[in-house]
């Protein structure tokens, strides 16, 4: 395909977020015309929303894409690093989990600044138009095109030769897809909801936090009023209170309800060869893994590649995209809702860190044979699926091996040790419970079972390696 063909090929991205702004930069560089339509006003612009955005956290899969765009640089002059997650009991003990080796770390990142910066980006390129307050109406794939209402409420026609939904979760794109045939869909809400709350800075500097309350919805419903969400903070999170202050607490604590969090998977991320989801559009992801924005990100980059690859040509990219991501994209869902049970339920206990520490010594002395899950997700371009597959493989072997005896003991979350009836039965406690906790930048507030640990027979190098020693 020559340049003055790809020139004229027009392409409509429905959406001006984080991915349809990062799919506007790579499109323009490959000299398509590309037009944004944007349901919200210009953010560089308005009035900054608070409340319903989750901490962005950006990992390698996202530094990857920003790079082939040549922004990675800025966006990371603007993170603040984090190498650990800290777990705050209620007795006050904090221990901190590395998120992988002393060198590696996810960088915080301000949603609202990495889009204006990409927004900004976009624009850059003559051949790219951004048109803010415009809402899709309607989307015809076969006949290319889309329907949009601007600020003028005057229905406007508009045709292309692909269209690229980036419109999130309740995308309006794949709403119009759905109605094909053999298109699949399904979602999932969780019971938990969120809710943003601010630590303000010290002494005027610019270091406040930005944290996220997740918390089942029927007990957000409880707390009616000021003295109430006072009273359950200082039950749950009573370090957390003189942080972030009584009366900022109350305050945001009313600001906006607790907002729902959705997955969506759907297959396929295409219809025919006009037409592509991606980004939550196409898997929408509860948070926590941190994988969201990186997850699309990652699709941007794995479609500028398949148009590397391919000169540019659509009828192969577009069922090679689908193809290639869906297995991806289906997996890092699945490891996100994995990981919900897991902070929700399992994360304060000493033998989920003692069996994070395992896994980090493992991978000190069989670093290619042994690699923890989250660095496959979190520090490398291993596909999702292919890191799935190796994280069950892995736990398979090191259940067979067994080349030491751990003679473990977990209580229950009322009782004592004798009171234990089995370690199945008492981790089955904390399983079910469904329980509040409060995630920071870059520290976790759990209100957990505390379930004791207790390790005999422990090799003097595990000890030292593992920090269990006396």
């Amino acid at each position: 395909m020559d340049s003055s063909d790809v020139q004229r090929k027009k392409i409509a991205v429905i959406g001006g977020g984080l991915v349809g702004s990062l799919n506007a930069c790579f499109l323009a560089k490959r000299n398509f015309q590309v037009d944004v339509y944007e349901a919200r006003e210009d953010i560089r612009v308005a009035k900054a929303a608070c409340g319903r955005s989750i901490n962005l956290a950006l990992s390698y899969r996202g530094r990857e894409a920003l790079k082939a765009i040549g922004l990675e640089d800025q966006v990371v002059a603007q993170g603040v690093p984090m190498r650990a997650r800290m777990i705050h009991s209620l007795s006050g003990r904090k221990s901190a989990i590395p998120y992988g080796m002393k060198s590696q770390y996810i960088l915080s990142i301000s949603r609202e600044n990495l889009n204006k910066d990409l927004l900004t980006a976009a624009e850059k390129y003559p051949n790219t138009k951004v048109y803010f307050g415009h809402r899709l109406l309607k989307c015809n794939p076969e006949k290319g095109t889309i329907t949009v209402l601007g600020s003028d409420k005057v229905p406007k026609d508009v045709t292309c030769d692909l269209i690229i939904g980036c419109d999130g979760a309740y995308s309006t794109v794949r709403a119009h897809l759905m109605k094909k045939p053999r298109f699949d869909y399904s979602q999932q809400y969780i019971p938990h909801g969120y809710m943003e709350l601010t630590i303000p800075s010290k002494d005027g500097d610019d270091k406040s936090f930005t944290c996220t309350l997740f918390m089942p919805f029927e007990e957000f419903e409880k707390l009616q009023t000021s003295q109430d969400v006072l009273d359950f903070f200082y039950k749950r999170f009573p370090d957390a209170v003189p942080l972030i202050g009584e009366q900022n607490l109350t305050r945001d604590f009313f600001l906006l309800p607790a907002q729902p969090m959705i997955s969506v998977k759907c297959s396929p991320f295409h219809f025919k060869l006009c037409c592509v989801l991606m980004g939550d559009a196409a898997h929408a992801i509860v948070p926590f893994f941190g994988q969201g924005m990186n997850a699309g990100f990652e699709d941007c980059l794995v479609f500028d590649e398949l148009l590397d690859k391919f000169n540019d040509d659509l009828s192969i990219c577009l069922p090679e995209f689908s193809r290639l991501r869906i297995p991806d994209d289906h997996a890092i869902l699945d490891l996100s809702m994995y990981n919900y049970i897991e902070m929700r339920a399992h994360v304060n206990s000493r033998w989920f860190i003692f069996q994070k520490n395992v896994e980090r010594f493992l991978h000190a002395i069989m670093p290619s044979t042994f690699i923890p899950l989250y660095t496959m997700v979190t520090f490398s371009r291993m596909r999702y699926h292919e890191a799935l597959l190796r994280w069950h493989w892995q736990k398979k072997a090191s259940e067979e091996m067994k080349p030491l005896t751990w003679n473990v003991c977990l209580p229950n979350a009322m009782g004592t040790q004798e009171e234990a009836r089995s370690t199945k039965e008492a981790k089955e406690v904390g399983d079910k419970q469904r329980i509040p906790f409060l995630w920071s930048t870059d520290s976790h507030w759990y209100y957990l079972p505390a379930y004791e640990l207790h390790v005999t027979e422990t090799p003097e190098l595990l000890e030292k390696t593992m920090g269990l020693g006396h």
